[in-house]
């Protein structure tokens, strides 16, 4: 029986992320490496100090900075980026997120937050919804990043309840990728190549309506069951 939502924040609540990646990208060109749109996609959903690793990475300089240097570098893009922040209101919750949530509360569902962004007490209180959350897992007790499941196994823990009691909701693909370790239902906004891996799947926040949804998620149960 399906009791709880969990959500990413970054391009499922909100277009944050484009703040995010504007960020890196800005960062990267300081440091002389070039980022691909390909590059930035796959920063999606990655925690802070894992995005910089990749970023370095990509640019052949990891080995270029002490742990000093890249917690500096981190703190730096992330002044940039709360710097946008700054500018947010509930005009930037996404299409069809409102509706979403109140559908899910006049069911009783339990709402948790599950990103790896450390600001999103701050953006969800920008937003004007974090009064909708009955929790928000803290990105500082996590051990492992997405793809890892540990955020969304958090997530289900925080509000007491199983893997088969959930839905949760991603646009990157290492964040589907986190769901579906964890053994949860994953719904995919975006592409839908980029996000096979998801159990339902739309191209934009607008088409997600809470009783498409659970109709999936009860049939995808009575498939496993047989």
């Amino acid at each position: 029986m399906l009791k709880g939502l969990i959500f990413d924040l970054d391009g499922v609540l909100t277009d944050s992320a484009r703040f995010h990646l504007t960020a890196w990208n800005n960062l990267a060109k300081d440091l002389g490496i070039t980022l691909s749109q390909a590059d930035l996609d796959n920063l999606r959903g990655i925690s802070r100090m894992d995005s910089l690793e990749m970023i370095l990475k990509i640019g052949g300089k990891e080995n270029d900075y002490s742990p000093e240097e890249k917690a500096a570098l981190a703190a730096k893009k992330n002044e940039k980026f709360l710097e946008s922040v700054e500018t947010m209101t509930p005009a930037d919750i996404l299409p069809g997120i409102p509706q979403l949530l109140a559908d899910a509360k006049q069911d009783g569902l339990k709402l948790v937050i599950a990103s790896a962004s450390k600001n999103a007490p701050k953006i969800l209180t920008k937003l004007g919804i974090i009064g909708e959350f009955d929790g928000i897992v803290d990105p500082a007790s996590l051990h492992k990043g997405k793809p890892d499941p540990e955020i969304y196994e958090k997530a289900q823990a925080l509000i007491g309840l199983e893997q088969d009691e959930v839905i949760s909701f991603e646009d990157a693909a290492a964040g589907v990728a986190a769901i579906k370790a964890a053994g949860q239902f994953a719904v995919g906004i975006g592409d839908r190549k980029l996000l096979h891996e998801a159990d339902y799947i739309v191209s934009d926040t607008s088409q997600l309506h809470l009783a498409d949804i659970v109709t999936a998620f009860k049939e995808s149960k009575e498939i496993k069951n047989g």
